[in-house]
């Protein structure tokens, strides 16, 4: 005989709760993985579990808008002949058209050059609009070689050798053939209306010691002029740093797994890689071993949204940082102007669900030429510089209470954590001690 007690309510599983048992029904339905866009949705260790020690009597502050605070960086500084000088530290992540539409890729060039930084081609070639509008711009080197040339890589202001990503590091790049239109077909060498699953790794080396012979190549192909940079996913920041360093890098990108991506397995997404908050202080770590941290410059991206996690980034030892979703967001996508249209597509503003699908009422991620013309590129572009620049000042801020006229200058000093996840993966004291997991002590 069954017994419920009436005064307990039923409880729902933890493990098995109702995101993951609708999974299990759905992929018993279907018997395939589930595709998506974006980044990882679970809750993660990340900046906003790091705060700033601002100054008092044993540090001294700057005066806001009296004294200055430098924002500026130059990335590609150890051989390049022309490295890139920027007026602010964020930079824009590689996203590709393909991925997003032209108008999109547009105000992307836009916003950054009116900011003062760079943008990046991402996979799938470099447009002309895109080189037309963005006074530096980034052309990535990816496993696929979609669209590469020598033409572009000599138009570049830089290169950027993609190893790996964020939200899918050791997996490719997917595209569905909703979104190969001509065009994109005929940049990437593709059928139209197919579905593309882009290699993940390159064809032509193994290993360090390839990649080394690689970087040569394209420094003679862009005569020594372009700086190399060589992106990396988060998950083994110190020796992927160490390696990209030695096979000579100008620039080492670490993406960690709060990034997003066009297109890829959900299970990808959420299991591997490691956080941007992990993957840093190994990374600076690599490069101070080598005797080259400054020298070679380090660029983190994966959920940077604010001032204050570009500030962190930078305590933590980062050179510069990129953003992607947050870029889009500023361009106007995901905005809940647009929800009754995302209901249609059975997902909500904010959810990033429908990256993937082509039909983005933004006109930002599609193809489609109606939805695609609702965006705006210079509108858009605006509202990206004027992000760009609040968060620039926003960082500035932190800097300047914490008594530093250059964000170059902040450090793990003036930082405290407030979990213990957070003080062991960057290696900051835990608010109230001079202790962190690992150090051993109080």
């Amino acid at each position: 005989m069954s017994y419920h007690n009436p005064y307990t309510p039923p409880r729902k599983s933890a493990t098995f709760d109702d995101a993951t048992l609708a999974e299990i029904r759905r992929a018993a339905a279907t018997g395939i993985y589930d595709i998506r866009g974006a980044g990882t949705k679970r809750k993660l260790p990340h900046f906003d579990d790091l705060l700033f020690l601002g100054a008092s009597i044993s540090r001294y502050p700057l005066e806001g808008y009296r004294e200055k605070c430098d924002t500026s960086v130059v990335l590609g500084t150890r051989f390049a002949k022309k490295p890139i000088r920027l007026k602010t530290p964020i930079t824009i992540a590689g996203m590709s058209f393909g991925a997003l539409s032209g108008n999109a890729k547009e105000a992307l060039g836009r916003g950054a050059t009116i900011a003062g930084t760079s943008t990046t081609t991402g996979d799938g070639g470099m447009t002309d609009e895109e080189r037309g509008h963005s006074e530096m711009l980034v052309y990535q080197y990816l496993p696929s070689r979609y669209g590469m040339n020598p033409r572009d890589l000599r138009r570049a202001d830089a290169i950027e050798i993609v190893i790996g990503q964020g939200a899918k590091p050791g997996g490719g790049g997917m595209l569905l053939g909703q979104k190969i239109s001509d065009r994109v077909a005929q940049m990437r060498n593709l059928p139209k209306g197919i579905d593309q699953r882009s290699a993940c790794r390159h064809p032509d080396w193994t290993g360090p010691d390839d990649l080394e012979i690689k970087i040569l190549e394209l420094r003679e192909i862009t005569d020594w002029e372009k700086p190399i940079y060589v992106k990396v996913g988060g998950s083994r920041p110190y020796y992927d740093t160490a390696l990209a360093v030695k096979a000579g890098a100008d620039v080492v990108v670490l993406d960690g797994m709060q990034g997003g991506t066009a297109a890829t397995q959900d299970v990808f997404i959420e299991n591997v890689g490691m956080p941007i908050l992990a993957c840093i202080r190994p990374a600076v770590q690599a490069l101070q071993d080598l005797g080259l941290h400054r020298s070679v410059q380090l660029i983190v991206s994966g959920g940077i949204r604010s001032g204050a996690d570009v500030a962190k980034a930078l305590a933590l030892g980062a050179d510069a940082v990129a953003i992607g979703t947050a870029a889009l967001v500023a361009l106007g996508d995901n905005d809940p102007k647009w929800e009754e249209e995302y209901q249609k597509l059975g997902t909500t503003a904010g959810a990033y669900d429908d990256w993937h699908e082509g039909k983005d009422p933004a006109g930002i991620t599609t193809q489609d030429p109606e939805l695609a013309a609702r965006l705006d590129p210079v509108a858009a572009g605006r509202r990206l510089a004027n992000y760009l620049k609040v968060m620039t000042l926003e960082a500035q801020t932190i800097a300047r209470a914490c008594g530093k006229n250059h964000l170059h200058n902040l450090e793990p000093e003036d930082l405290c954590a407030l979990t213990m996840e957070a003080a062991a993966m960057a290696q900051i004291p835990l608010a109230g001690t001079s202790w962190y997991p690992g150090k051993g002590g109080f």
